[in-house]
This record gives structure tokens, sequence and C-alpha cells, in this order.
């Protein structure tokens, strides 16, 4: 009987320590979707439909913004080398929130491995590093979106801190559809 509360109470203290830890993240503004509707979903116990992929479901990722990262801001935050590593949330939180959003997508294999836990709105563009609501587990397989997203993300960081674009303007684009954000903003 000891083990079960002692696991009863582990269980909860995790889920109020990932709630807690989402709302961490300060008054997160959630970040704009607009993403085809689905035309095929995931499985019916999944909650999450992985039929946006290589997009996350709006519905559960629509991603959200840190609100220390401004326009008037960027000069001491996104543009300052290794700024991402001082809000980057530890791998404990992560790997935790990702092995419960592999299961709200009904994704099939749940190697954690094969996902990486990605900030939708990147952190270099000043995307929420805690909400939850900013991170899925976008997969690792098949054509690599993770690499592709990861090079759209340097681009738009590097055009935002070269005055090329505004930092709301890289944030809608990547928020709207990261496939086509470069070309959305003549990149």
């Amino acid at each position: 009987m000891m083990n079960r509360q002692r696991f009863t109470a582990v269980a909860v203290a995790t889920a109020l320590g990932l709630a807690l830890a989402g709302l961490a993240g300060g008054a997160a503004q959630a970040a704009p979707a607009k993403h085809k509707p689905p035309t095929k979903g995931g499985t019916s116990a999944a909650s999450c439909s992985r039929a946006y992929l290589p997009l996350p479901d709006p519905n559960c990722t629509p991603g959200a913004y840190n609100p220390d990262v401004t326009q008037a801001t960027i000069n001491t935050t996104i543009c300052v080398s290794g700024w991402t590593a001082t809000v980057r949330p530890p791998t404990s939180y992560t790997n935790q929130l990702k092995a419960q959003q592999i299961v709200q997508y009904g994704f099939s294999d749940t190697n954690p491995s094969d996902y990486e836990e990605d900030h939708f709105v990147p952190l270099e563009l000043g995307g929420a590093p805690r909400d939850p609501r900013n991170l899925w587990p976008e997969p690792r397989y098949g054509n690599e979106p993770a690499q592709s997203k990861d090079s759209v993300e340097n681009k738009l960081k590097k055009a935002v801190c070269g005055g090329q674009v505004t930092l709301n303007a890289a944030r809608s684009a990547i928020a709207s559809d990261w496939t086509t954000a470069l070309s959305r903003l003549g990149l």
C-alpha cells in the first residue's frame, strides 16, 4: 500500500510541476496559428492531430512568445550570441513533456529519441521557453523536418538581427507555416 501512495504522490507532484513550469515562463502571448484544416487525423485516443505534419496541431501547439523579447529588446536578448542558452529549459522538463505529448499526438513510435521537443516559435525568435503551447514532439525520422526547420530559424534570426525583417514579421511567418516563412518574407 505504501508503494501505491508513493507512486500517486509522485504522479501528482509531476503533473503539478509541469503545470507550474508552463506558467513559470511568464505571461506568454499565444502566437497566431493559421494552418490548413486536417484531412486525416490521429488515432481516436490522441487529443492532438498528426494531420498537420510537418507542422504541429495548432489546437495543441499554437506557439507562444517570451514577453521579455520585443523589437526594442532584440539587441540585449536574441541578437546576443549564446542568449538562448540562458532561457532554454532543462531536459528534465522537456523530456517529461515530450513523453506526454508523444501520447497526446498518438504517435505509434514512442521512442523519445525519434523526436525533438521543438519550440514551435523558436527561442532565437523569442518563443516562450517553457510554455507547453510552444513545445511539441517534432519527428526526426523521414525527411528530417527538425533539421530543415532549424535552418529556417537561423535565417530568420539573422534577418531580424540584421534589420531585414521585424521580429513580429518573422514570428508571424514561422507561426503560420515554417515551411513557407522564408519565401513569405522574401528571404
